[in-house]
């Protein structure tokens, strides 16, 4: 299934970087004709931005000798051919003959056998002459193994054309098989001084409609959205992707320690799983939940709360890459301050609200030395309102 991407938003997960463009970097002796087809790639790769979860993102396009386009695909959703199959396949349905040929990949052919048969093994065997790479794998299973295999075959491989791009579009992928973990970013509509919502919660709505649209962009290309039990008590949201062509809804994540989760939330209404943390332990309402269909995991932290690091351990256990977090102020503290947040995207509506909640609950501070420090990645005007992408400063 294609995706269509195209919309101004999602260009960030592509244009991120440009400075280390291949052309500008001498350490990277690739041609004009490699860095388009390369980009060709990429653009792929964005069209499987919602679909592949928890695979990446790849995109891959063979080309002849005289530059014609030969096939060209991306990854399908889990369990379907990846990038690679896909342009074999299309080159087979325009009859064209790709021995000798070049294929471009956003990231290097597997080498293992998973859902799927081993990349690195239809290419070769498709008399594939050269092999461009984005980058390596950072799957255990494969991590240079393909590579390896592709030169052992006699095929020529070049690695490293527009590697950062190509890991931009998986961040999510790249940091759960370095580190067990996934990406979380925390997503917030606020006003300029700073506010989520009025004194007595009105919140809706700070920002106008092609900010929340486009909110509804980033929740549809991750894996599942957190929120905490506060928000579902006071707010009651669906959390889902609406107003947007998406073949998959993204799980739900909610930390409730007391199991309070009501059996009539509008969490249940879509065909998706729910997975509860909880602190403490009462079976009947275990029972009740599981009868919803949720899956419970229990992780007692200090204070009888939910252990919120072990908690994004167990995420990544789960096969999470990318982890959307929508949630209020106390649990958006809790996180902060753990140092589990990756990545801030704020919503900022040209409001002045007066006194109201803010974006997260943290410590006071005596001295500016202690604040968290962010850096800004990307700004840009979403209609009225301004948006925000701010990652930790390294």
């Amino acid at each position: 299934m294609q995706v269509n991407v195209a919309h101004k938003a999602m260009s960030i997960f592509v244009g991120l970087n440009k400075s280390l463009h291949a052309a500008d970097n001498p350490l990277m002796q690739f041609s004009p004709f490699d860095i388009a087809h390369m980009n060709q790639a990429l653009a792929l790769a964005e069209q499987a931005l919602f679909i592949t979860s928890p695979n990446p993102r790849v995109g891959c396009v063979i080309t002849g000798p005289d530059g014609s386009v030969l096939g060209q695909g991306h990854t399908q959703m889990a369990g379907g051919a990846h990038a690679e199959i896909m342009a074999l396949r299309d080159a087979q349905n325009r009859q064209s003959n790709v021995k000798g040929a070049t294929a471009y990949v956003s990231l290097e052919p597997c080498a293992h056998h998973g859902r799927t048969g081993p990349c690195c093994d239809a290419l070769t065997n498709a008399g594939i002459a050269r092999v461009v790479a984005s980058v390596q794998d950072p799957n255990p299973q494969v991590a240079g193994q393909g590579l390896a295999h592709l030169r052992a075959a006699g095929v020529q491989v070049d690695t490293g054309l527009l590697e950062n791009e190509a890991r931009e579009l998986n961040l999510g992928f790249f940091k759960r098989m370095q580190t067990g973990t996934p990406w979380l970013r925390m997503k917030i509509a606020q006003s300029l001084d700073g506010h989520t919502a009025l004194d007595n919660g009105s919140s809706q709505w700070l920002t106008q409609s092609p900010a929340r649209q486009d909110g509804h962009r980033w929740r549809a290309r991750a894996c599942a959205v957190l929120t905490g039990i506060g928000t579902v008590l006071e707010d009651d949201p669906l959390l889902n992707v609406r107003d947007l062509d998406t073949p998959r809804q993204p799980d739900v994540l909610l930390v409730d320690s007391n199991l309070q989760t009501p059996l009539t939330a509008r969490i249940w209404n879509e065909s998706r799983r729910v997975v509860i943390f909880h602190a403490q332990q009462d079976p009947a309402k275990e029972q009740a939940l599981k009868a919803k269909g949720a899956r419970l995991v229990h992780l007692h932290g200090s204070g009888d709360k939910v252990d919120l690091p072990a908690m994004v351990s167990q995420l990544g256990a789960m096969a999470y890459n990318e982890v959307h977090v929508e949630a209020g102020h106390k649990l958006n503290g809790s996180l902060l301050q753990a140092g589990l947040i990756d990545e801030l995207l704020v919503y900022m509506a040209p409001l002045l609200t007066g006194p109201g909640h803010a974006m997260a609950a943290l410590p006071a501070l005596t001295d500016l030395a202690h604040a968290q420090a962010w850096q800004y990645v990307q700004t840009e005007r979403i209609g009225a309102d301004l948006r925000l992408l701010l990652r930790r400063a390294v």
